[in-house]
């Protein structure tokens, strides 16, 4: 399988692994959505990395000889499975962090985009190289990198296709931290582990309120926000971590 999930306890790991560079097709990206949806039925899985089995690429994009190769249709619905697959991690209640190593450039660097969270390793090199090639980032680029690192530097990005460092990924707020590589997915399960052990039923409504809320005017997302807390106050979950802080220990969240 291009794509598998694997378990550390409360955390899902899925694991890009189509050698050489991760390069996805049709086949890669029905792996990967079919991951999403494994990680999405395991009641045990609170959180998920998204990392590769090699050190050298994240991802390169779109595997560049498939799409040559194939018809106009195929080409279109490759790029249609791979927004859906991008969105449906998205719409997904399970937080996604992805760990960049390597080359993380085109297609992967939107993968990695659609996370919710991003921990680099400093030898990560990220870009979107499309108008280099004569086209534009067809799986959400334009849209997700101006939401995250503001529209002026989404705007130099995109145009040049300059390529950027894990430091300068940082600098611009695409990612959240960066770590050595021997590190770095130890960094993420750490962080993933920390979302874990929080009140599952409040971390989803939280992703639902950002998700949501951005693709509204503010007044509408403020409205969202009070009725997903309003979800999150007659839970089991939200009692269990009163009476934990009163008594001085961790709660055990059951998702209720």
């Amino acid at each position: 399988m291009p794509v598998r999930l694997e378990k550390e306890g409360a955390v899902g790991v899925i694991v890009l692994d189509r050698p050489p560079a991760n390069s996805y097709d049709y086949a890669f990206l029905r792996s990967f959505a079919g991951a999403i949806d494994d990680a999405r039925a395991d009641a045990e899985i609170r959180a998920v990395i998204v990392t590769s089995a090699s050190e050298k690429f994240f991802s390169a994009g779109a595997d560049v000889g498939a799409f040559a190769a194939g018809t106009s249709r195929s080409r279109f619905m490759t790029a249609l499975l791979a927004h859906e697959a991008f969105r449906k991690m998205e719409n997904t209640p399970l937080i996604f962090i992805a760990v960049i190593a390597g080359h993380c450039l085109g297609g992967g660097f939107e993968l990695a985009l659609a996370c919710d969270i991003r921990i680099a390793s400093t030898s990560a090199v990220m870009g979107l190289p499309e108008t280099t090639l004569a086209i534009i980032p067809g799986g959400g680029g334009t849209q997700r990198l101006p939401r995250i690192a503001g529209q002026g530097r989404a705007k130099e990005l995109i145009f040049t296709g300059r390529r950027i460092s894990a430091a300068d990924a940082l600098q611009y707020g695409i990612v959240h931290e960066i770590a050595a590589p021997d590190e770095v997915r130890m960094r993420a399960l750490a962080v993933a582990r920390a979302i874990a052990a929080n009140g599952p039923v409040a971390v989803r409504a939280a992703k639902e309120a950002i998700v949501r809320g951005l693709e509204m005017p503010l007044n509408e997302g403020v409205t969202l926000e009070n009725e997903l807390y309003g979800r999150t106050v007659p839970t089991k979950d939200r009692l269990e971590g009163l009476e934990a802080f009163r008594e001085k220990r961790a709660p055990v969240y059951r998702g209720e």
